[in-house]
C-alpha cells in the first residue's frame, strides 16, 4: 500500500524562514501530507510552528531534532513535547562510524535518547548518512553493527539516496528492516559525492524508485528533502510528487497542483 506523502523542511528552509504558514500553505496546496521539521521550531518557538502546521492542515510527520541525551535532553524533549511530536530523528556523526567500539559508543548515546524519550511517551528514529553503509567490518556494515546495538525502541528513518551512495541495496535493506522503518527520505540525484551532488526531482535521477518503495515494510511516510537544486524548489516539489503519486508508490491529498 502506498505511503503518505511529505516532506522534510531542510528542503524549504529559508523559504519557510521569510514566510511560515505561507511556505506550509503551499506545500499544503501540491497535495503533500505532513511535514518533517527542521530548524524550525529553535527559531520560531514551538506553539508559533504547531499552529502553522494546524492551520495548513498538515500532519506533523516526525521532527528534526538531537538525541535528547546528555546535559541538554530534557530541553529537547521540553520543547518538542510543546511542539506535538511523537518522533524525534537524528544521526550520528561520520567518525562515529570508524570502528566497531565508535558504533557501540554512539550507540550508547541514542539509547539513552530512547530512554528518556519513552518516558514523555515519545519515541527516538535513527536517520543515516553514507558512512553507515560504506564502512564494513568483518564482512558487516556499520549499519547493521550499529542496528544490533540499538534499543528496539528506536525507529528508522532511511534515508535511501545516502544509502545508496554508501553502496547499499536500498530495497534490500527496507525489506531486512520490516516493520521497524517507519519513514523513507526521498530524493534524487547522481548519487556519486556526498558534498558535491545537486538533487534533481524525484524521478529523475539514479535511484529505482519502484522498486525501492514497494517491498513490504513498516512505511508510513514518504519524505521528501531536496537540496542544491538547480530549478525551483516548488517546481521540484511538484514534478516529486506528480511522479511519486502517477505511479502508485506515494498517496497525497486533492489539491490544486499548480507550483
Amino acid at each position: 500500500m502506498p505511503a503518505d506523502l511529505g516532506v522534510m523542511m531542510y528542503t524549504v528552509y529559508d523559504q519557510a524562514r521569510a514566510d511560515l504558514e505561507g511556505t506550509l500553505a503551499r506545500l499544503a496546496g501540491l497535495g503533500y501530507k505532513g511535514i518533517e521539521t527542521y530548524g524550525l521550531v529553535e527559531h520560531f518557538g514551538p506553539k508559533r510552528v504547531r499552529s502553522a502546521i494546524d492551520a495548513a492542515g498538515l500532519v506533523l510527520t516526525s521532527a528534526h531534532a538531537p538525541f535528547p541525551a546528555g546535559r541538554a535532553g530534557e530541553a529537547v524533549l521540553d520543547q518538542h513535547e510543546e511542539l506535538g511530536a511523537e518522533v524525534l530523528v537524528w544521526s550520528m556523526e561520520r567518525e562515529e562510524f570508524a570502528t566497531p567500539g565508535a558504533i557501540r559508543r554512539g550507540a550508547e548515546r541514542v539509547n539513552e535518547a530512547a530512554e528518556r524519550a519513552a518516558a514523555r511517551g515519545m519515541q527516538i528514529a535513527y536517520h543515516n548518512h553514507f558512512a553507515e553503509f560504506s564502512q564494513v567490518f568483518d564482512g558487516r556494515s556499520a549499519y547493521d553493527l550499529l542496528l544490533d546495538e540499538l534499543d528496539s525502541r528506536v525507529l528508522v528513518e532511511l534515508d535511501v539516496y545516502w544509502a545508496v551512495l554508501g553502496g547499499a541495496d536500498a530495497a534490500e535493506v527496507i525489506s531486512r528492516l520490516g516493520e521497524r522503518v517507519h519513514f523513507v527520505h526521498i530524493k534524487d540525484g547522481p548519487a556519486t559525492s556526498f558534498e558535491e551532488d545537486t538533487m534533481v526531482p524525484i524521478g529523475e535521477g539514479r535511484i529505482d524508485w519502484a522498486r525501492t518503495l514497494t517491498v513490504p515494510s513498516g512505511i508510513r511516510w514518504h519524505i521528501v528533502e531536496l537540496e542544491r537544486l538547480r530549478v525551483d524548489t516548488f517546481e521540484a516539489l511538484r514534478r516529486s510528487r506528480d511522479h511519486l503519486v502517477s505511479r502508485g508508490l506515494s498517496r497525497a491529498t486533492q489539491r490544486e497542483t499548480r507550483a
